[in-house]
């Protein structure tokens, strides 16, 4: 398959500028890019990749003045129209037949939708509901009395443990757990004994959750994935944790038990979050920030986080120290001690 710079600047909404009859038969990034593919351009700390790429066209911003030898389509959003251009080029996405495989182990009372499509060795337990469109992995479990809404997308090998609240729309991939029981124990008589963990898990609408992502049970009530939040790989979200709308964790992110995270807040990699503490809507924690009390907004970073402005301020003096260090042991000399 094939376009011309015409094709996909009509396409795209964008301004040519380069011959409208040139063909392009495939996408790439800057680095990778040949003759006769597209790439993009939108942030300037790749200044020098765009110089030297070998792409025939590229997606730049409305704004861009540069000269470059490729031809340049200008638009708004160059990620975006890259991407509308990428899916063009892309294989037809895989499809699964609806019905229930052979191999499959399905309770004579789960309740499925129309079109719902059951993978080979999936095991869905008794008094499970699954919606429309939904396709459950290869080797995945569904357990007791667990409810999945319509158009969801688990992948093989995930667990969804009983009594599991999902809602539409929702991607969950290979390994995650969701409602593994949540870590909680009491020492008593010189040993640690298990507090029952009686809660489940709700997910809400159009969530997305991670590879090998694990999701615990609350102790009572629930812990609440709310709509819209985005979860990488290898997250651990304990038990009684609410993350508000649109919010997105990266990975390796560990947020402690009965901590609520506000509405559109951003998690990067490696942030460690104690429990029962609030997380105000709108926050950003940089990546290996360790979140030791309430965060009412405003991007923090550091161990423990800070503002980002104070956290800034902390590195430029332990950065200075070494000098510090000189100048005392110079005065000391001086002065004999």
């Amino acid at each position: 398959m094939t376009f011309t710079l015409r094709e996909l600047a009509k396409m795209s909404g964008g301004e040519l500028h380069g011959d409208p009859d040139q063909e392009i038969s495939g996408a790439a990034a800057l680095a990778e890019a040949t003759a006769d593919e597209i790439a993009f351009y939108s942030d300037p700390r790749y200044g020098s990749l765009l110089r030297k790429t070998r792409a025939a066209a590229v997606f730049v911003p409305l704004n861009f003045s540069d000269t470059i030898s490729a031809a340049q389509i200008r638009v708004a959003n160059p990620s975006k129209a890259f991407e509308q251009v990428v899916l063009k080029f892309a294989p037809n996405p895989i499809s699964f037949a609806a019905g229930v495989h052979s191999s499959a182990i399905v309770d004579p009372s789960v309740k499925l939708g129309n079109r719902v499509s059951i993978q080979p060795h999936a095991v869905i337990e008794a008094a499970v509901s699954i919606g429309d469109d939904t396709v459950v992995g290869a080797g995945s479990y569904i357990g007791h009395e667990s409810v999945i809404g319509a158009s969801c997308v688990i992948y093989p090998n995930a667990t969804i443990r009983e009594r599991t609240r999902i809602g539409a729309r929702v991607i969950i991939h290979s390994g995650a757990v969701i409602g593994a029981d949540g870590f909680g124990f009491e020492f008593v008589e010189n040993r640690h004994e298990k507090i029952p963990q009686l809660g489940i898990v709700q997910i809400d609408d159009d969530v997305e959750i991670g590879a090998n992502t694990t999701i615990d049970r609350a102790r009572f009530g629930r812990t609440w994935i709310q709509e819209g939040v985005k979860i990488d790989n290898l997250v651990q979200v304990a038990h009684n944790v609410v993350i508000g709308r649109h919010s997105i964790i990266a990975a390796q992110t560990g947020i402690s038990g009965s901590t609520r995270v506000g509405e559109h807040v951003t998690i990067a990699g490696q942030v460690g979050i104690v429990g029962h503490v609030t997380i105000g809507d709108g926050t950003v924690l940089a990546a290996q920030s360790g979140v030791s009390k309430d965060v009412p907004g405003g991007v923090w970073f550091g161990y423990p986080a800070v503002p980002l402005p104070e956290a800034k301020r902390q590195v430029a003096w332990v950065h200075r120290l070494g000098k510090l260090f000189d100048r005392v042991k110079a005065i000391e000399k001086k002065l004999g001690l």
